[in-house]
């Protein structure tokens, strides 16, 4: 945003709008869609339901309001969405900061990165149940809309998903054209809907008042506690304002939610409200039945549309999540595919698009309504974003050197919102609840057992590849000296100081090297993209022959290992140009692991551990290697 006084050109003003725009079809889809089930999740809960009378409705809308003004308002578009990694946020940005600072304790910075990574789960188990409980809330707009058709509900959701679903593999390039637009049409609606019910009874706007949620709260306890699990649900999608902050910019994200996206969501809560006061039985649906007879079934098609685009986001951002935690190590190799030829930000991950889809059928057969869902939701939300408060914490210490009493005032406030409603959403644990936190312990026991033995695969293989230097002393020094073939040989190897193993074994079995050899590490930064003046350091490693050289190139937890892409730009940085990519034959060295060796990690964590391994996807695709020119070389390890 421009500082006060300065006014932004015409160029930056538009560049800022068109961002806006983006912006709302990609990052407010989720919470803009909260309006279709929050409010009727909260006055239909089983057991400790909030009547529809003046003083719970009044106490609720004013829980609403002040629940996304602290949390998302105040929390995390003016203070966590400062936190970004060159540019980048969400949870995996955070990780990465908190990886970059010095803690003193030895054992705190692994307890935070563990924490950040369950963070990481949880956003995979909201992937899961966002298009589930938003697709069929949009849908069930049937029985309010067409009675008779109340039974297709589950059908056309499950129509709708696998569309969804299926589509991925083609990118959102076009289609995200399409949702800015859109997302503008649905908040101007649903705010124009919420203000003529306010106009009508203005007397609702008292509920902006905090005492009204005091008040609710020491009145009603119990009921208030319980009632916050449903509240939360106002607030999903909070996490999507900071992790598409890389893509949008903070300034447009901030723009188009105090403009747009927070006025008409307060005006959609408070008509809702409003409309329950007048009319009790709308409680069974309130957001539809707050629109007149004609515009119902519309509005059901809009709310599909609009939910088809908050789903999209969230599939997406997985896409996205899944290719940083691969890249950072806490998750094996898998086929991400590029969707754009100019958004590096728009992948698609086969893998993990149809584990999803299996994961949302199943859970919209098994739960089979919106209210049903609405109980595992909350825990995955309100639990990521008290892991997000908590990181940032740490990053506003350690990194940014505040003082302590302003981490432990931020902390005593934001801390004490989010663990509350963590604590109210953990008494869903037995009607739903459990999904989440079940779904999030199995992905971060799955991320940590691969980054542990991933490591200690990576150093076994160190000590059996040897020094680099002392095995280009011993191809100085043969007798005779090994044979040179024409053409250009590229070695990939994971350690910049060890011998790649596919190369010892073509001079040890054939006493033969290539004419030119290129031997390519890669180191992932903490950064999302290093830029290409940075990314490559060309090392002849002290070798007396013109015939081998040493390529060390830099990549963020974002960038695509694109090897052909990455000679190529190496020649412009000092490397041989006469070395030929487009004939180039690539070596890769596999080692095969295995259970039963004795390294000390539990016998089912070592299957897991090889499981993963053998089912990781191709390093010829992951690195974008020609397969027809391309030779494998392996060996054995036990694990």
């Amino acid at each position: 945003m421009s500082s006060p006084g300065v006014e932004l050109s015409p160029r930056v003003r538009g560049s800022l709008a068109a961002l806006s725009l983006g912006a709302l079809g990609v990052v407010f889809g989720d919470i803009g869609t909260s309006p279709l089930y929050s409010l009727q999740t909260v006055f239909s809960a089983d057991g400790f339901a909030v009547k529809p009378i003046d003083a719970d409705v009044y106490g609720v809308l004013s829980l609403v309001f002040w629940t996304i003004t602290l949390v998302v308002t105040i929390e995390f578009v003016i203070f966590i969405m400062r936190a970004d990694n060159d540019g980048e946020g969400g949870i995996m940005a955070l990780i990465a900061l908190v990886q970059t600072t010095i803690i003193k304790r030895p054992w705190l910075k692994p307890a935070l990165v563990a924490a950040g990574l369950f963070g990481v789960a949880l956003f995979f188990g909201d992937g899961m149940i966002t298009p589930a409980i938003s697709v069929m809330s949009a849908v069930s707009g049937l029985k309010v809309a067409a009675p008779a058709a109340a039974h297709l509900v589950v059908p056309i959701t499950l129509v709708v998903l696998t569309g969804l679903f299926m589509i991925q593999r083609f990118g959102t390039n076009l289609v995200g054209k399409l949702f800015g637009p859109v997302m503008v049409i649905w908040f101007l609606i649903i705010g124009l809907v919420g203000l003529v019910q306010v106009l009508h009874d203005p007397v609702i706007l008292k509920a902006l008042l905090p005492t009204y949620a005091v008040g609710f709260f020491i009145n009603h306890l119990g009921i208030s506690f319980i009632a916050l699990g449903s509240v939360v649900l106002t607030i999903t999608g909070t996490e999507a304002l900071y992790a598409d902050m890389g893509h949008f910019g903070r300034p447009a994200i901030s723009r188009a939610w105090f403009l747009l996206v927070f006025p008409t969501l307060t005006l959609n809560y408070m008509g809702q409200g409003s409309l329950i006061l007048d009319k009790p039985s709308a409680i069974s649906n309130p957001f539809f039945i707050l629109f007149p007879d004609w515009a119902q079934l519309p509005m059901v098609v809009l709310a599909t549309i609009a939910t088809v685009i908050a789903s999209q986001a969230v599939i997406s951002g997985a896409f996205s999540v899944a290719k940083q935690a691969t890249r950072l190590g806490f998750m094996p190799r898998m086929t991400i595919r590029q969707t754009s030829n100019t958004e590096i930000g728009q992948v698609y991950a086969p893998a993990i698009n149809w584990g999803l889809f299996v994961a949302v059928v199943a859970l919209v057969v098994a739960f089979g309504s919106s209210a049903a869902l609405a109980a595992a939701y909350g825990i995955a939300v309100t639990g990521t974003l008290t892991i997000d408060t908590i990181l940032f914490l740490v990053v506003v210490r350690k990194l940014w050197q505040k003082p302590i009493w302003m981490v432990v005032v931020g902390g005593a406030i934001f801390l004490t919102v989010n663990f509350l409603f963590l604590a109210a959403n953990f008494t869903k644990i037995l009607h739903g609840g459990w999904f989440p936190v079940a779904i999030g312990v199995i992905l971060l026991m799955v991320m940590l057992t691969w980054n542990r033995g991933r490591k200690h695969v990576t150093e076994i293989r160190a000590e059996r590849e040897g020094s680099l230097r002392d095995f280009l002393h011993e191809i100085e020094t043969m007798d005779p000296p090994a044979v040179t073939v024409p053409g250009t040989a590229v070695y990939l190897n994971a350690h910049r100081e060890t011998a790649p193993m596919a190369l010892r074994g073509a001079v040890g079995f054939n006493h033969a090297i290539h004419d030119q050899i290129v031997i390519l590490s890669m180191q992932t930064t903490n950064m999302p993209f290093v830029p290409d003046e940075e990314r490559l350091t060309v090392d002849e490693l002290g070798y007396t022959g013109d015939n081998i050289v040493h390529l060390t190139a830099k990549l963020g937890f974002k960038d695509t290992p694109d090897v052909p892409h990455l000679i190529e730009l190496a020649k412009e940085e000092g490397l041989d140009p006469s070395i030929d990519v487009e004939n180039a034959t690539y070596f890769l060295s596999h080692l095969e692991v295995v259970p039963g060796g004795p390294f000390e990690m539990a016998g089912w964590r070592k299957r897991i551990y090889v499981a993963l391994s053998r089912n990781a996807s191709s390093p010829t695709d992951y690195f974008c290697l020609p397969a027809d020119r391309t030779v494998t070389i392996g060996s054995q390890m036990a694990l």
